[in-house]
C-alpha cells in the first residue's frame, strides 16, 4: 500500500496522517473516489474525477483541484507494481472545531493504492429493513458518511451475503451499500433510475453505454420475480447473484453473461472511457 497526502508522498503508509480534529474524521463531511487500477493505470478516471467534482460541490467543500488529484495519483501509483488494484481518494473539509460546524481551514486530500483481488463471478445479497432516503440533502453523493452502510452490511453479512440491498423511501429498488443493483424481468435488464435515489455509478453508466438496458423505478419486491439479478461497481465490475435472500438464482445467466462481455470489450477499447 502506498498513500498521498496533501502533497506528499508517505514513507510508511501506517504513519499517522491527518488532524484528528478533521471534519471527515469526526463527522464524515467529505466525499471520496475508488477507482480500480488496471496494469497501472487508473480506469474510467476523468469520470471518477466528474464524479468526485460533482459530490464536492454539493456537500459544499471547497472547489476541487484536479491537477493536484492527477499529481497525487502518479505520484502514488509510481513504481508499484499493481496488475489489479484499486485506488481510493478521499477529499474533507480539513481541520474544524468539534461538532457539525466547519472551520475555515485548508481541505485535506489523501490517495492512496492498494492491490486488490478478482471478485469471485456470483455472489450472494440481502435486503434490508433500512430505506435509502432519495429526499436527503446528500443523496447521490459518495461522501465519507457511510455508517448507515456499515450497518447494513452488516445485517446482510449475517445471513451469508456479501451485498446489503436497499429500497428507498418509495418502497423501490435503490441500490447496494457500494454497487447499483441490475437485474431481469421478462428477458429485459433493468435498474433504478436516478430519481430513485441511487448513487450514479460510474460501472452502472458505462454498462447502460455498452449495453441494452432499461432504466425503471418499481418495488423492491421485483427482486422476488426477477429470473437474474446482477451487482455493479468499481470493484465488482459486473457480478452476478446466485441468491437474493433465500431464493437460489442460476448465475450468472445468460443476460448476466452477455453483459460481463459487453463490460469486458468496452474495458479493453481504452483506459479512460
Amino acid at each position: 500500500m502506498r498513500a498521498w497526502v496533501d502533497g506528499h508522498l508517505l514513507s510508511d503508509p501506517s504513519d499517522p496522517a491527518i488532524q484528528v480534529a478533521d471534519h471527515g474524521f469526526t463527522v464524515g463531511d467529505g466525499v471520496f473516489e475508488a477507482l480500480k487500477v488496471v496494469n497501472g493505470q487508473p480506469f474510467a478516471l476523468t469520470r471518477h474525477l466528474q464524479r468526485l467534482t460533482r459530490s464536492a460541490d454539493g456537500l459544499g467543500l471547497p472547489k476541487l483541484d484536479e491537477e493536484l488529484v492527477r499529481r497525487g495519483l502518479k505520484e502514488v501509483l509510481a513504481g508499484e507494481e499493481l496488475p489489479l488494484g484499486r485506488v481510493r481518494i478521499t477529499y474533507t473539509a480539513g481541520p474544524a472545531p468539534l461538532g457539525s460546524g466547519r472551520g475555515d481551514s485548508h481541505p485535506t486530500l489523501v490517495i492512496v493504492a492498494a492491490p486488490m483481488k478478482p471478485m469471485p463471478a456470483t455472489t450472494a445479497v440481502r435486503t434490508v429493513p433500512w430505506p435509502r432516503n432519495e429526499h436527503s440533502a446528500i443523496a447521490g453523493l459518495k461522501t465519507t458518511s457511510y455508517a448507515e452502510n456499515v450497518v447494513a452490511l452488516a445485517h446482510a453479512a449475517a445471513h451469508g451475503a456479501t451485498e446489503a440491498i436497499m429500497a428507498n423511501t418509495a418502497g423501490n429498488l435503490c441500490e447496494g451499500t457500494g454497487s447499483n443493483v441490475f437485474y431481469v424481468l421478462d428477458g429485459e435488464l433493468r435498474t433504478p433510475s436516478l430519481a430513485s435515489g441511487c448513487l450514479p455509478g460510474v460501472t452502472r453508466a458505462l454498462l447502460l453505454e455498452w449495453y441494452d438496458a432499461r432504466e425503471v423505478d418499481e418495488p423492491i419486491e421485483v427482486l422476488e420475480h426477477a429470473s437474474e439479478v446482477l451487482l455493479v461497481s468499481t470493484t465488482r465490475d459486473v457480478q452476478g447473484v446466485h441468491r437474493c435472500n433465500d431464493r437460489d438464482l442460476a448465475a450468472p445467466g445468460p443476460v448476466t453473461r452477455e453483459a460481463s462481455e459487453a463490460w469486458q470489450a468496452g474495458e479493453r477499447a481504452g483506459i479512460d472511457p
